[in-house]
């Protein structure tokens, strides 16, 4: 008989035994189908020798998976009362630690310094909480971390804009950003029904691979950041408007055309419909000229 931890029955059992409700505040939603765990786990092609982070891990339902398939897990909990239960739920997997942290406000360099061996096989495997899902996956890419990539269960729609093509309309600074640090892709579909509490949305497994280099030379990277924030700030509004309202004053309107024109793009273009070099080439032009 399976002793995993994902089935209805075991993570009631679990539940009742702690007393365990739900808090709507930290987004928790428990998977309860060991076939689309297992999934998960396959796409991040784990080894023997693979390290892994883990962030929320519940009742370690998906812990439980990574486990089974690699040398090391570390898995960020905020919830201080899901500690004694996953003391409990993982006692069989004694390389599996558990960090008591926030993981916006941990060290993950540091974490990752005192748990791993230098240069090994690492990734981040997880079932996000929705309502951080995009500044936990932005601060994971931004801040560099020597891992080979993410591969985490999040709202659909979510994955959905972060996976996006230009000229789609689920493409925004949301899928540059993300895709200027990796190579996006919706891996699944996972329906709501998998999940105690049963959420409102279906959700997605998103893969990143991360870029050795991004894809595109800039000479600011922030100012990039920056400049594509603006485009999308109003997405109904053209090129032109956004970054007029946005970046720079009314007077600077004529020399910012002039710009775009040189670099061959419309002004009454949609942000939504730059290309990621699109957007390199501007940023770059804009950067030369004192605007």
């Amino acid at each position: 008989m399976s002793k995993d931890i994902a089935t209805p029955n075991r993570t009631k059992d679990i539940l009742k035994k702690y007393g365990f409700t739900f808090k709507k505040s930290l987004g928790q939603n428990f998977l309860i189908d060991t076939n689309i765990l297992n999934n998960i786990v396959d796409c991040a092609d784990l080894n023997n020798e693979s390290g892994a982070i883990e962030i929320g891990p519940g009742i370690g339902a998906l812990t439980e998976q990574i486990a089974k398939r690699c040398e090391k897990v570390v898995a960020f909990e905020i919830d201080q009362r899901l500690l004694p239960i996953l003391k409990e739920t993982l006692s069989a997997y004694p390389h599996v630690t558990v960090v008591h942290s926030d993981v916006l406000e941990a060290d993950i360099h540091k974490v990752i310094r005192e748990n791993f061996k230098e240069n090994q096989d690492l990734m981040v495997v997880a079932n996000l909480p929705y309502y951080v899902t995009t500044p936990i996956l932005l601060k994971l890419l931004e801040e560099k971390l020597p891992i080979r990539g993410i591969v985490v269960m999040i709202q659909k729609e979510v994955a959905e804009r972060i996976a996006a093509k230009p000229g789609t309309k689920d493409y925004g600074s949301l899928s540059i950003a993300a895709q200027y640090y990796a190579e996006a892709r919706t891996e699944m579909i996972v329906p709501k029904t998998v999940f105690v509490p049963q959420p409102n949305v279906d959700s997605a497994v998103l893969k990143l691979t991360l870029r050795t280099e991004p894809p595109v030379k800039l000479k600011d990277e922030g100012f990039f950041f920056k400049l594509i924030r603006a485009s999308f700030a109003q997405r109904r509004k053209t090129l032109m408007n956004n970054l007029t309202n946005n970046l720079y004053t009314k007077n600077e309107r004529e020399k910012l055309e002039k710009v775009l024109l040189e670099c061959d793009i419309d002004p009454t273009r949609r942000g939504e419909t730059l290309s990621m070099e699109e957007f390199a080439l501007l940023a770059n032009a804009l950067a030369d000229m004192e605007i």
